[in-house]
């Protein structure tokens, strides 16, 4: 089957299971409001998708490793640690909590200035050691873990209570200002990467290749970690963390494309995962009764491929 097939057919998915969600049950009585709640929900579970899904492909790219993902270098600890520290300096009544605005820029601030200084350590040493700066991420990620978990100890329950629903995936409590803000953001962001297509084809051939053949490495790898952690911050703050998504999303979407262009691998990532999610949810909530949640379907499932990657020796 030719890629561009199956692409066809990824779209299909994600377009049936969107019908779906949107118009199951609709009559004259109640389109309205569940028009209301749907059409969010369904855009904010697109955004999401093409958001890990397109920042995981390209991050492999660059480190050249298919066990890499954005989230392994802290961004997802980085936005719990924000929320929570936000709540025990102002209260769980502040704008800053209230305000989805405010909240989503003051996170997408933080996680930005964190890549940048992390980036403007990793540029600036004499010896550009990427799996340096990979394990100052790690270490910082479980540092802001572990300083959000005692945080949340102290915590007041009704200052807990309101934070909850920050720290934990969710496709049902989406705030639909964010949705809003974010679908400009997002096609300003993928155009950016998508335009760099041909310069990551040509991270294939290592580093050392591909600046013989004229690319900056030091610009393109910049640029890409900055847009990664651009779409990081987006999908992170509609939905929440979800660890092993973007792991098993980029490593489906490889196998199942056998494609090394990147115009067709981005595309082909963005609808796997916009379907992976569609679909996924629509199954725990009319098949299992919200008996369970996506995140903890997507992490198991996640962490048994990841295993699998690692016997069968596909780490790099």
């Amino acid at each position: 089957m030719q890629d561009r097939t199956k692409l066809v057919l990824l779209a299909v998915v994600a377009l049936v299971f969107a019908g779906l969600f949107i118009g199951l049950g609709l009559n004259a009585d109640n389109y309205q409001y569940f028009l209301s709640r749907r059409v969010p929900k369904v855009m904010a579970m697109i955004l999401a998708g093409i958001a890990i899904g397109q920042s995981a492909l390209a991050f492999q790219t660059i480190t050249n490793n298919r066990i890499l993902t954005p989230s392994i270098m802290g961004f997802d600890s980085l936005y719990m640690f924000t929320q929570v520290v936000v709540v025990v300096a102002f209260g769980s009544m502040s704008s800053y909590v209230l305000n989805d605005y405010v909240n989503f820029s003051l996170s997408v601030s933080v996680m930005l200035g964190f890549s940048v200084l992390l980036f403007s350590f990793y540029f600036g040493s004499k010896q550009k050691n990427l799996m340096a700066l990979l394990l100052l991420g790690v270490i910082l990620g479980q540092l802001f873990g572990s300083v959000s978990s005692f945080l949340t100890m102290l915590m007041d329950p009704n200052d807990f209570a309101a934070l909850q629903s920050n720290l934990f995936a969710s496709f049902n409590n989406i705030k639909v200002e964010l949705v809003y803000l974010c679908t400009p953001l997002l096609a300003i962001i993928s155009l950016l990467l998508f335009r760099l297509n041909r310069v990551l084809d040509v991270f294939w051939l290592d580093k050392d290749n591909a600046t013989s053949l004229g690319i900056d490495v030091k610009r393109v790898t910049l640029q890409v970690l900055i847009l990664s952690a651009c779409l990081i911050a987006i999908s992170t703050a509609l939905i929440g963390p979800i660890m092993f998504f973007g792991l098993l999303v980029t490593n489906l979407a490889r196998e199942m494309l056998k494609s090394y262009q990147h115009r067709v691998l981005l595309l082909g990532v963005s609808l796997l995962s916009v379907a992976s999610l569609l679909s996924g949810q629509w199954v725990v909530e009319n098949v299992f009764g919200f008996s369970t949640t996506l995140s903890v379907v997507i992490n198991f499932i996640g962490g048994i491929y990841f295993l699998s990657m690692l016997l069968r020796n596909k780490i790099v």
